[in-house]
């Protein structure tokens, strides 16, 4: 893989400009180019002949660096028309590396502006000079792949690199089961090959020709600087073995991603993992691929003492980038790996990098949406469990198993030093229980997360769907029909949250007079009698009072959460 840098561009002001129409005020941006990347600053609020901006731009850029960085003082003086006032060209392998958040030097640079003279000859004219910082960024990662299973997290400057902690072992042993992925001589055939990837290495299997139980038995290592990173193996069907026409792409068996800290150092594991692919019709299991691997720690102090480390190299702390800019820099970075690799002998091809990064891993989906809510409920469902459980003691419907937690609470609010050591044996307890169902084998691909195995085919064509839209303008605005109401009960649930909050707000805003007086009230009350009150009296009449007796409740709201229901909130004032 390409070594990715990024390059800060933090333009300053220009000086001198010579506008060409003198008799209005210069509407002045700079303009960045660097190969297909190009960024404008915003136009300056100091409408004069001498602007300032002090805005970064920022670019990724890979070694050996080939493209210069072409900067462009502009001014706009029409709608769609800009008169260049000025250009320079700086070549990359002159500008500072940066390792840490030290500033760098500012330099001014010289505008170079072509007039054309008698309509053919060209001469290069000193228009004015503009004031910059640049610098290569040594001390950041450069983003290529989605953070949720990136496989490096190392800084792009080598001096930055922590020792490594291990070894890992890759073996490719076979395939089985593989779906035709083409039709050669009116039969169905594959020639499959492998892909992985980990950290700055990829690798590439040979292709084994008309095969659907494919042999490969190759085996590859890597360096392991952090176990939080993933290793990606993809498998491929290569549509270029008998000259394939120049459209033909490489299409898709499935891929495999194994996260490093869900294996135990110096085990080998040897196992088949199923190759599922999306389609627009549905996910189909298109095979099985065997995989061993081994990962070897060399030092387990290391690898221990790197849970304490930040995930990321500290530049991303120190001065972070913003998340629209990381995705604009990731996909930038996709793109110039994948003409890098495309070009390499034997090439990866434009589809299989883009697969093997997830580069539309951002984009909408439905059957995603669902997938992370039902994973946000799963998530939720032990704090729901431990409600409801709460909720039957309190209602008494195990008596004995109240009667208990009446007598743990009584202890611990007599011997509040026993509450932190309880709490941290009974997760001790829990974990040392679970140690007997621990994994066993690494997770693969699973349909029923992934909520693919009951996507509905509308939904999946909509994943399938360009951008922008491809589709007929009813099946566009059916959709668009559809996500509005998504978005409404969305928008819904968000005003409600924010109505309880303005709630919490207005208790002391005195927008109720009434309700602000009552509570400044109960407060100087309860102030008063907690400060002659022990606070164990306190929290033992309070818990008994919350565990009391079913008798002792009626069904209607509490007197506290009908008062907070009355207090005043802003949607009164939403139009």
């Amino acid at each position: 893989s390409p070594k990715l840098w990024y390059v800060r561009v933090n333009v300053i002001e220009a000086q001198d400009l010579v506008p060409i129409d003198k008799s209005r005020f210069p509407e002045v941006f700079v303009k960045a180019m660097l190969g297909n990347q190009a960024l404008r600053t915003r136009i300056s609020q100091s409408k004069t002949i001498n602007p300032m901006w002090n805005e970064d731009l920022m670019f990724v850029v890979a070694e050996p660096f080939e493209e210069p960085l072409v900067l462009s003082v502009e001014d706009r003086v029409g709608g769609n028309k800009d008169e260049t006032l000025g250009k320079c060209v700086i070549p990359l392998h002159m500008v500072q590396r940066r390792l840490d958040h030290r500033p760098v030097n500012s330099r001014w640079l010289n505008l170079e502006k072509h007039v054309i003279v008698d309509g053919e000859k060209k001469e290069i004219k000193f228009a004015s000079r503009i004031h910059l910082r640049i610098c290569l960024e040594g001390g950041y990662h450069v983003l290529d792949e989605s953070t949720h299973y990136s496989s490096d997290l190392r800084p792009t400057a080598k001096q930055l690199w922590r020792p490594s902690i291990g070894i890992l072992e890759l073996g490719i042993l076979s395939a089985h089961g593989l779906m035709p992925m083409k039709t050669k001589d009116g039969r169905g055939t594959t020639d499959a090959y492998c892909v992985a990837k980990y950290g700055q290495k990829w690798i590439r299997t040979r292709t084994i020709v008309d095969n659907f139980m494919p042999r490969w038995n190759e085996q590859y290592t890597w360096e392991v600087f952090d176990t939080s990173t993933v290793i990606t193996v993809g498998v491929f069907d290569n549509g270029h073995v008998h000259g394939g026409a120049g459209g033909a792409r490489d299409a898709r068996i499935g891929k495999v991603r194994i996260r490093l800290s869900t294996l135990e150092a110096d085990r080998v594991y040897t196992h088949s993992y199923p190759l599922l692919v999306l389609h627009p019709s549905g996910v189909k299991k298109t095979g099985e691929i065997q995989l061993a691997l081994r990962f070897t720690c060399s030092s387990l102090i290391n690898m221990l003492h790197m849970y304490s480390h930040p995930l990321l190299p500290k530049m991303h702390y120190i001065h972070p980038l913003s998340v629209i800019q990381l995705d604009v820099l990731r996909h930038q970075a996709m793109q110039i790996v994948s003409t890098r690799l495309s070009r390499a002998e034997p090439p990866l091809r434009k589809e299989v990098v883009e697969y093997m990064l997830d580069v539309d891993s951002h984009m909408w989906s439905m059957r995603r949406s669902k997938a992370n809510f039902f994973r946000i409920m799963g998530v939720l469902s032990g704090l729901i469990a431990v409600g409801k459980w709460f909720d039957q003691i309190c209602n008494w419907r195990n008596p004995l198993t109240t009667i208990l937690i009446h007598i743990l609470f009584i202890i611990l609010v007599l011997y509040p030093e026993l509450i932190l050591p309880t709490i941290f044996l009974y997760l001790f307890l829990i974990g040392i229980w679970n140690y007997r169902w621990r994994p066993r084998h690494p997770p693969h691909m699973d349909t029923r997360l992934s909520h693919a195995d009951a996507a509905h085919p509308d939904e999946l064509d909509e994943e399938f769907d360009t951008f922008p839209t491809s589709r007929p303008s009813d099946i566009v605005r059916m959709r668009y029909d559809r996500l509005r109401s998504i978005a409404g009960r969305v928008q819904t649930v968000i005003g409600d949250l924010a109505t309880q909050g303005e709630r919490f707000q207005s208790l002391l805003s005195w927008r109720d007079p009434r309700a602000t007086t009552l509570f400044v009230t109960f407060c100087l009350i309860a102030a008063l009698v907690l400060y002659v009150t022990p606070f164990q009296v306190v929290a033992l009449l309070a818990g008994i009072y919350i565990l009391r007796h079913p008798r002792f409740r009626h069904k209607l709201p509490s007197t506290p959460l009908n008062f907070f229901r009355r207090l005043p909130a802003r949607s009164d004032s939403m139009l």
